[in-house]
């Protein structure tokens, strides 16, 4: 008896319940903190969406209206002139093929190229791999501006300069590629490779039968980034392309756009809603990738 009573008393006793004020206290607490966050949230999306909309919006303005002051927000006098005078201005389809494809050949290549060396450098063993990783990782602290005469120097020795080829293939592979594909095949367990290779399976095949299948949300994000980086490239087309048959989209729009003595901000802004209207549309079909890549790289 004297046991059970010890036992009793050493329990210890359990919580107090909130009274009815303490709990309304807690929701009201609650509900403020959720509404500074949503106040934070509202304030960061619109300072991210704001110069865009404001970017489409002013594409339907006169130019005088755009050289407001102070500037309007919804144009007072819309029109789609802008849009006219750009397509009538610039030969937009030859432009907008030679965006096409050097983005899409540039991304393909990315794809293929960086995946191949990041399982390489991730799952094979060979002489020199802890070395030519940290040469990889060393050429990504390398700013594109410093290479970029040695760059033309080599495409021009090897006759490239004012080609499409010119445009694509220095960019085939790159280093940030290659440590992401890298650090994102590192999570795929390596019983399950060897359990293909006891079956009779190359590398060849387990690389593309099994590696790349598991690798979709990583190489979504390869490719959002490659597309958008080489269809927005700017400098290296200005330098390599010296004819308009082989200008992209950005180059010829800032050619044409800005004048010596004065800049057309319509069709600049016009041009410019042009140029992003196909890097959002890659983004949409692929953002569930996109964010499960970004996600999951890099855990390992």
């Amino acid at each position: 008896m004297t046991s059970t009573l010890d036992t009793r008393a050493a329990s210890p006793a359990p919580p107090p319940r909130p009274t009815r004020r303490g709990a309304e206290g807690l929701r009201s607490r609650d509900l403020v903190a959720r509404l500074v966050l949503h106040a934070a949230l509202f304030a960061g999306l619109a300072v991210m969406i704001g110069p865009f909309l404001w970017m489409a919006l002013s594409s339907f303005k006169p130019e005088a209206e755009i050289r407001a002051n102070p500037p309007t927000f919804w144009p007072e006098s819309p029109t789609g002139g802008n849009y006219q005078v750009l397509f009538e201005r610039l030969d937009f389809p030859t432009y907008f093929t030679n965006s096409v494809v050097v983005a899409v050949l540039t991304t393909v290549g990315n794809l293929l190229f960086c995946s191949a060396a990041g399982y390489a450098l991730a799952k094979l063993r060979f002489p020199g791999k802890r070395l030519l990783f940290l040469i990889v990782l060393g050429t990504i602290m390398v700013p594109n501006v410093v290479t970029m005469v040695p760059l033309f120097v080599l495409s021009s020795n090897l006759g490239l300069v004012n080609s499409l080829a010119g445009l694509i293939l220095p960019f085939l592979a790159q280093a940030f590629g290659v440590f992401l594909m890298r650090q994102f095949i590192l999570s795929i367990p390596n019983d399950l490779l060897e359990a293909a290779r006891i079956d009779g399976a190359g590398e060849l095949r387990i690389y593309w039968q099994i590696v790349l299948p598991l690798c979709k949300p990583a190489l979504a994000t390869l490719g959002i980034l490659t597309f958008l980086a080489s269809w927005n490239n700017f400098l290296w087309p200005l330098v390599a392309a010296t004819t308009e048959d082989n200008y992209t989209l950005p180059v010829a729009l800032a050619l044409y756009a800005i004048g010596e003595n004065q800049t057309r901000y319509d069709l600049l802004l016009a041009g410019s809603v042009v140029i992003v209207l196909p890097v959002l549309l890659v983004f949409f079909l692929l953002q569930r990738h996109f964010v499960r890549g970004i996600a999951t790289t890099g855990l390992k």
